[in-house]
């Protein structure tokens, strides 16, 4: 099947919308194929500025009405505690939130951006999007990652080029108690190193430190700067380590 044969069967369609380079081809493909599509976009603290900023931008280069939803992530103590299956909670909630605005709306089918080269097996999430109904036309249509990447690219979106970029949730190690401090300060920390140039990274805590993890060409600009660096990330972490162990 095809995203073609899919959106001549699906011609009416809620879409979540991330922000990032799946969902963002998928929004794309949906308009192209001229069906009835709403964007909505849950913004909650595991989500970083710049996401919403980009699901802002998409939806008015591609004229697809967007809707933002704010949820409340951390009010669930499944979710804060932070167990191996959080993603599980934390999808649940999402998605019933946007369930009932699309619902409101008058959209019944939900579509996200899970494609071809996501491994059930590692993520928890994908069983709650399974309960919902949730269907991934891009998984369907068998489309990998590196082939989003390519026909983004082919179709001109800005965002082909985003580095994947997983929930600010997954910086704080499993069974440590997630708080919006915590969360405040990753996301403060690497907003610094984005707007120095690096990318492709994380900020992990450990034991109260900054744990960077970075590709390997950039690890060499990173001890030449790290001086600079620590300077301007002592404000929300004391000490800051380097994971020599590359992305």
């Amino acid at each position: 099947m095809t995203l073609k044969d899919f959106f001549e069967k699906n011609k009416k369609a809620a879409l979540a919308f991330s922000g990032g380079t799946d969902s963002a081809y998928l929004m794309y493909a949906a308009k192209t194929y001229g069906i009835n599509i709403k964007a909505y976009h849950v913004k909650s603290c595991f989500q970083p500025d710049f996401e919403t900023d980009d699901a802002i931008r998409l939806a008015e280069e591609l004229d697809v009405p967007l809707k933002i939803i704010e949820v409340d992530v951390l009010s669930d103590e499944r979710i804060i505690s932070n167990p191996k299956d959080r993603c599980y909670f934390c999808k649940q909630q999402i998605f019933m939130a946007l369930k009932a605005a699309a619902e409101a709306d008058g959209y019944d089918l939900i579509i996200d951006g899970t494609n071809a080269s996501d491994s059930s097996d590692d993520r928890p999430g994908m069983k709650a999007l399974e309960e919902m109904m949730v269907m991934s036309p891009l998984r369907i249509c068998r489309l990998t990652k590196e082939t989003i990447i390519e026909e983004s690219r082919k179709a001109g979106l800005f965002t082909w080029k985003k580095p994947a970029y997983s929930c600010l949730a997954t910086r704080i190690p499993v069974g440590e108690v997630i708080s919006a401090e915590k969360l405040s300060r990753v996301e403060s920390a690497e907003k610094i190193l984005f707007s120095m140039g690096f990318t492709n990274f994380r900020v992990r805590f450990f034991n109260d430190a900054a744990r960077v993890q970075l590709a390997k060409d950039q690890m060499k600009r990173f001890i030449e700067e790290r001086n600079n660096i620590k300077e301007r990330i002592s404000p929300y972490f004391e000490i800051l380590l380097l994971d020599m162990e590359e992305r």
